[in-house]
């Protein structure tokens, strides 16, 4: 079986690194990347994955985040060119986390009448920035017990899926799931967790927030949703420092929440990137090691059952939001289907 990863990166050089390479290790046999116009050294790194050979570099000059169109030209060549079985289209900020075995043993056993497989974040919380990896400072993620709804927070629960390889496959917004495909989603199992890291320093966030703002604003794929555009307004109106300081948690906050459970330490990233990290020696543009390089491969044990326990609790809640999202949209439609006939 093969596994072709897929990302999108624009500015992504204090994570891309890391990204690529826990991927390649935890079971992905191939990565397909596009570059859009980063100017950090983000493109510097995947050419020097290009170069050994397991990844191909797509440079992408437009502008607009164009996501389901770059997303969708990705997923299709990985069927089309690269014999892909299975296909993940993740994002840079993105881990994806197998429960138990590598990412190929987990989609191995998937029965062959089901051709999607959701996966949902687990989102760590900013931390203050000491100039470390981001991996070495966030090492705690927030634990839901009932869902946010909220369409302006961060941290609502979302899922996004892994697919058998499609040479027609429709990638939708945000890669959470795919458009019109014939595929058939196995829903009730969640396999693989995504550990998500989309707020690591002030400058990296505001920085973010500014690329996908002028995308939404003057380009257009697709609308902002709620955070995006309260963060962009907050950008706008030179409140991103002061947005960015009041969602950062210091010592007491954590403390308080790891108390009363909607805060866990979770390390597990932080220390699979140690295991991966090069000698200083052999350091250069590419900081991690390939599977087999420093040693024995990463491990992915299957979790206790406590783990077991609370990950069912935040899928359950997972669930309870899908519903509210889906009462969302029959109401939207209910009042244009009223406006409709009121005309």
């Amino acid at each position: 079986m093969k596994l072709v990863l897929t990302v999108l990166a624009r500015d992504e050089a204090d994570i891309i690194d890391a990204q690529i390479a826990f991927h390649l290790n935890a079971g992905v046999d191939f990565v397909i990347a596009t570059d859009n116009n980063s100017r950090d050294g983000t493109t510097d790194i995947l050419a020097a994955y290009a170069r050994e050979g397991v990844l191909r570099l797509i440079h992408e000059p437009a502008e607009g985040l164009r996501q389901g169109e770059w997303v969708t030209r990705m997923a299709r060549l990985a069927a089309s060119e690269f014999g892909a079985d299975w296909v993940v289209n993740a994002d840079a900020d993105e881990f994806w986390w197998p429960r138990g075995g590598t990412l190929k043993d987990v989609l191995t056993a998937v029965p062959p009448q089901y051709g999607i497989v959701q996966a949902f974040w687990r989102s760590f919380v900013p931390r203050p920035d000491d100039d470390r990896l981001f991996a070495e400072r966030m090492i705690v993620r927030l634990s839901q017990h009932a869902p946010i709804n909220d369409p302006s927070s961060f941290y609502r629960p979302v899922t996004k899926v892994v697919h058998r390889a499609d040479l027609n496959v429709v990638v939708g917004r945000g890669n959470h799931g795919l458009i019109g495909s014939a595929l058939r989603p196995l829903t009730t199992w969640h396999p693989i967790e995504i550990l998500h890291f989309p707020q690591r320093s002030c400058a990296q966030w505001a920085h973010k927030v500014g690329l996908q703002g002028e995308a939404f604003t003057k380009h257009i794929e697709r609308a902002g949703t709620g955070y995006h555009l309260t963060s962009y307004g907050a950008l706008q109106s030179g409140r991103i420092d002061d947005q960015y300081a009041a969602m950062v948690l210091d010592n007491p906050a954590v403390e308080r929440g790891l108390g009363d459970r909607t805060l866990v330490e979770d390390m597990r990233l932080r220390d699979a990137l140690r295991l991966l990290r090069l000698p200083p020696e052999r350091k250069g543009v590419r900081q991690y090691g390939f599977p087999g390089e420093l040693g024995p491969a990463l491990g992915f044990s299957p979790a206790p059952a406590a783990d077991e326990a609370a990950y069912a609790v935040e899928a359950a809640a997972l669930s309870e939001a899908d519903a509210v999202r889906i009462q969302r949209r029959v109401d939207v439609l209910e009042q244009r289907l009223s406006a409709l006939e009121a005309s």
